[in-house]
C-alpha cells in the first residue's frame, strides 16, 4: 500500500475535498497549532519532557488505531516504516526552523 507524505496537500482551500476532511495547508498547520496550544497550556502543571513524551505516545496510538481500523493495513511493518519516516521528515524540519 503507498502511503502519502504527510506534506501533501493542496496549498489552498478547496471546499469539494474539504468536506471529505482533506485539509488545505493553512488548515493543517491551524489543526497542528490547536494541539500545541493544549500542550502549552498543559505545561503549566507537566514538565515539557514529560509532556513531549505524552504527545508522542498519544500520536503513536491514534496512528495505530488508523492504521488498523481506517486504513486495514496487511503489511504492519511497512505502516510502521512510513510513519517513523514522516515523523522524521517533520522533527528535521522543525530542528532546521530558526523561529521554533
Amino acid at each position: 500500500m503507498k502511503f502519502p507524505p504527510w506534506h501533501q496537500r493542496p496549498d489552498v482551500f478547496d471546499p469539494a475535498m474539504h468536506r471529505e476532511g482533506i485539509l488545505d495547508s493553512q488548515a493543517f498547520l491551524r489543526a497542528a497549532d490547536q494541539f500545541i496550544s493544549l500542550a502549552n497550556q498543559r505545561n503549566k502543571k507537566i514538565e515539557s519532557t514529560e509532556l513531549q513524551m505524552v504527545m508522542l505516545y498519544a500520536a503513536a496510538r491514534y496512528a495505530a488505531h488508523v492504521g488498523k481500523n481506517v486504513l486495514a493495513v496487511q503489511d504492519q511493518e511497512e505502516f510502521v516504516q512510513h510513519m517513523v519516516a514522516q515523523y522524521t521528515d517533520m522533527l528535521r524540519e522543525h530542528m532546521a526552523d530558526p523561529t521554533v
